[in-house]
């Protein structure tokens, strides 16, 4: 008789170097369509990759953050099951490119990215596209809080790192919506950091150790905000969220989907699991992670992989023959 074993039932520390093989397929694949204008050809290509390299992988994993419905995604849609269908049961989060304009048009911060947890963990936002976030390190837990005007917080975070609010740097995407927000900081003497794109790198350079980013504030993705959560769960950090919609059907949507309003979802009800991996790979230059590189017959690529359980943050550097890739 074979005795079930915790291994086989949630994701181990080996599936995390599996995943970044996916992540890093997709990056190199989407390299050709950097700066050329066209975002749908790069994450096209990033998909097909991604989707690949998942099916290998010895698990049976359920897509609840994707590229969209069945209907409107050929692929790693909400719902589709990926894997061997051997091994742990679990939920992922896929963006086979997050930042698909800043590839599109050459910019820095886009990555591609795998976030995954135990089965039936991660909250499906889905039906509610927009999100207010807050990230913060291990400093910020207990001291920051959502609820707070953002000048308290910036004094708090401040205090908690020994710091002058001067010093403090806050992430933010640089959306018209922020146009108050971004005065708010800039009045206490704080300063921004104004991210074109992708929230994701944004909030994990917030919860890092040592990072220049002290938060990470804004309305952004409902899934990116997920997503970041597996991320900050293996650095000690602390995210808080509380749904946005844009419209009073969409708040209907949400409700029907028995999503919580004027609610702040901290991180266990983001994601219902402290056995998390996070995996990104950079496609082009940024904070986190170097962008792919090309040198001769050699494509580099950067990778993190990070994992609640242990609490490991991987830095990955690899090599690839480019004559069997572009």
């Amino acid at each position: 008789m074979v005795h079930e074993n915790s291994a086989v039932k949630h994701p181990d520390r080996n599936l995390a170097m599996e995943l970044v093989r996916a992540t890093e397929a997709a990056a190199i694949r989407a390299v050709p369509f950097i700066g050329k204008g066209d975002k749908n050809a790069a994450d096209g290509a990033a998909v097909d990759a991604m989707r690949a390299f998942l099916g290998t992988v010895n698990f049976e994993g359920l897509v609840v953050i994707g590229e969209g419905e069945k209907d409107n995604a050929p692929m790693l849609f909400n719902g589709e099951k990926v894997g061997t269908g051997r091994g742990p049961a679990c939920d992922i989060a896929v963006d086979p490119i997050d930042g698909t304009s800043l590839t599109a048009a050459g910019r820095q911060n886009a990555i591609s990215v795998i976030a995954v947890s135990d089965k039936d963990t991660m909250l499906d936002a889905s039906s509610v596209y927009y999100m207010n976030k807050l990230v913060a390190g291990p400093e910020g837990v207990g001291v920051v809080d959502i609820r707070k005007p953002i000048a308290e917080n910036i004094r708090a975070i401040a205090k908690a790192k020994g710091k002058t609010v001067d010093e403090v740097i806050v992430a933010v995407l640089d959306r018209p919506r922020h146009a108050e927000l971004i005065e708010e900081i800039r009045a206490t003497g704080a300063g921004t950091r104004l991210l074109l794109d992708g929230d994701v790198a944004g909030g994990i350079h917030a919860a890092r150790y040592g990072s220049r980013i002290d938060l990470c504030v804004g309305v952004g993705g409902s899934p990116e905000g997920v997503v970041t959560t597996c991320a900050v769960k293996g650095l000690g950090g602390v995210v808080q969220g509380i749904l946005h919609p844009m419209s009073d059907d969409e708040r209907a949507r949400g409700e029907a989907a028995g999503l919580k309003f004027d609610h702040v979802y901290e991180m266990d009800e983001l994601v219902a699991s402290d056995n998390t991996i996070f995996v990104a790979t950079g496609v082009t230059d940024g904070g986190l992670l170097e962008g792919v590189r090309r040198k001769g017959p050699i494509i580099k690529t950067h990778s993190i992989a990070i994992r609640s359980k242990s609490g490991t943050i991987r830095e990955v550097f690899a090599e690839y023959n480019a004559n069997r890739w572009l």
